[in-house]
């Protein structure tokens, strides 16, 4: 196996990947979506500010290669640095080319639809709204499943808990097949303080948790990302009968998935990018039964999961497309709005060890050849 020297360890030898029994299908047990990265255009002006530069092959390339794995993509969302870069024209080109890649291969997608076409955060309730009926028109358009994003205006414009549970109200009625609603917590986007009209997260699941007992009909699930493990399940088990606990806990996931007595999260994941291949196996483990396997192949990446999402956990879009330019899916280390700088060079180095660990890089001689290149351009030399 192939050898460099990482700043602050020395000589490091990567491991043989972890053989795995991949499937060709869904998961039966579980309802599973990953959340996608965009890759950049390396030769865009991805500059912060700029409009967003996209190399669409790449990108739909690794959408291909999630459906290949039998999971779900869902697109769109903060993980393709939705806020973070990717504007609202970049967005809708991305909502209608996923679309359309979808249906050509009968690929599950799932969408964000929220409000930032919206120059200001400062809006009226109305305009609020007729943002994110814009956007539900689009993903619905495209065939794909509605998420409905928690929303910056939203969160600096409403009055309190009745001003959600109208807004909300109102988009459940018009969407055409039931939605997925999103929970987003403050540590990955600060500007969505006090969802739900409240910084009391007490009330604030009372809230959300009216909302969809009075529209359950109307709503496939919702995706919890407070990273909150005994929060997410208190709230999992207060859902009415039908209604899922998506979770985006990328600290506890496994054991959310796994569930207990009483039930189990689905999962709608941005750890699930750079874990893909090791996701599929550990969920095809789950629905066999074998849940000493689906222990085993989770484990060694939980570590890498909470380096990833570490604080301030909003940069981790950084080391999502780090890690998969080490595995091969993109040819270059460019993110739109030139986030790459979003992450110390220690920090990648960790992350670059731990995803060794985790077994999750599938060809070790390709990312050891990146990560010198990566760690040269840094100006970072073995002695």
């Amino acid at each position: 196996m192939p050898e460099l020297h990482l700043p602050g360890i020395g000589t490091y030898r990567l491991r043989e990947p972890v053989a795995l029994d991949l499937p060709a299908t869904a998961p039966t047990s579980r309802t599973v979506f990953a959340a996608a990265h965009v890759v950049a255009d390396p030769l865009g002006h991805n500059a912060p500010g700029a409009p967003a530069a996209v190399d669409w092959e790449a990108t739909l390339a690794f959408r291909h290669h999630l459906w290949s794995l039998g999971l779900g993509v869902a697109d769109a969302m903060d993980t393709a640095q939705r806020g973070m870069g990717l504007d609202w024209p970049a967005t809708q080109e991305l909502i209608a080319r996923s679309g359309a890649e979808a249906r050509a291969v009968g690929g599950r997608l799932a969408c964000g639809v929220g409000t930032d076409q919206l120059i200001s955060p400062a809006a009226s309730l109305d305009a609020i709204l007729a943002a994110y009926e814009q956007q539900l028109e689009v993903v619905e358009a495209a065939g794909a499943q509605p998420i409905l994003m928690a929303s910056r205006a939203l969160a600096a414009t409403a009055q309190g808990p009745d001003d959600y549970l109208r807004l909300y109200g109102r988009l459940i009625g018009q969407a055409r097949q039931p939605v997925i609603l999103h929970w987003l917590g403050e540590m990955f986007d600060p500007a969505l303080a006090g969802y739900w009209g409240s910084a009391d997260l007490d009330r604030a699941t009372g809230t959300v948790l009216a909302l969809i007992k009075e529209h359950a009909d109307r709503i496939d699930g919702i995706k919890v990302s407070l990273l909150d493990a005994d929060r997410e399940i208190a709230l999992r088990r207060a859902l009415p009968d039908g209604v899922r606990l998506y979770t985006g806990d990328d600290f506890n996931y496994p054991q959310l998935i796994r569930g207990d007595e009483l039930g189990h999260s689905h999962a709608l994941l941005g750890v699930f990018d750079p874990i893909a291949r090791t996701a599929a196996a550990a969920l095809h483990a789950l629905d066999a039964g074998d849940l000493d396997r689906y222990d085993a192949l989770f484990a060694p990446t939980l570590p890498l999961a909470r380096h990833l999402f570490a604080a301030p956990t909003y940069h981790y879009k950084t080391g999502i497309v780090f890690l998969a330019w080490l595995s091969g899916h993109q040819r270059h280390f460019t993110m739109v709005a030139g986030a790459q700088a979003g992450r110390s060079v220690p920090h990648l180095v960790e992350l670059f060890r731990l995803a060794d660990a985790a077994g999750v890089l599938p060809d070790p001689d390709l990312a050891a050849h990146r990560m010198r290149q990566f760690l040269a351009v840094a100006g970072v030399t073995a002695p």
